[in-house]
């Protein structure tokens, strides 16, 4: 439980940098989620003055939904790809400068071929994208909460860059 409770304040931390970085620098950010569920949006939204940059997100856990509301390719959604796309694709819906999103196998089984635990994430920020795999080990709720920090960190790292 400790160790959850650690995470979740590094989430927010991060989130925090989010939020100031943004501001400074005048940018907008949007999510697309399918394994985390929402909960980078969630952090996003907690994060001081969400209303002035945050534009929002989508949490498109169903494949269909990915496909129809973000334009990802049909085809399988565990992939660098799948991810890139759901970035552009929010970006888009939301006019967002920058947008993150995140794809992959939570668990407890592997699903398209990968084991639990793979994940894809993706920082587009309209001219530039960035994708990165991971894997992470533990339970599903462990998988979720490492790839919201995973995220949150890449974008981060794209906002000092910007």
């Amino acid at each position: 439980m400790a160790v959850v409770e650690e995470s979740s304040g590094e989430a927010a931390t991060i989130a925090e940098q989010i939020a100031g970085l943004a501001q400074e620098k005048g940018l907008t950010v949007a999510v697309a989620e399918s394994l985390t569920s929402g909960e980078i949006a969630s952090r996003l939204g907690a994060a001081p003055e969400a209303s002035s940059w945050f534009t929002g997100g989508v949490v498109a856990y169903a494949s269909e939904v990915k496909f129809t509301v973000l334009d990802v390719e049909p085809g399988p959604v565990v992939t660098a790809q799948c991810a890139a796309q759901m970035a552009r694709g929010v970006a888009r819906l939301t006019g967002a400068d920058l947008a993150v999103a995140v794809t992959g196998v939570g668990g407890p089984g592997p699903d398209e071929g990968h084991p639990a635990g793979t994940v894809f994430l993706a920082v587009s920020s309209g001219s530039e994208e960035q994708v990165a795999q991971h894997r992470f080990d533990g339970a599903p709720p462990r998988v979720v909460e490492l790839a919201t920090i995973a995220a949150l960190q890449a974008l981060s790292t794209v906002l000092v860059t910007i």
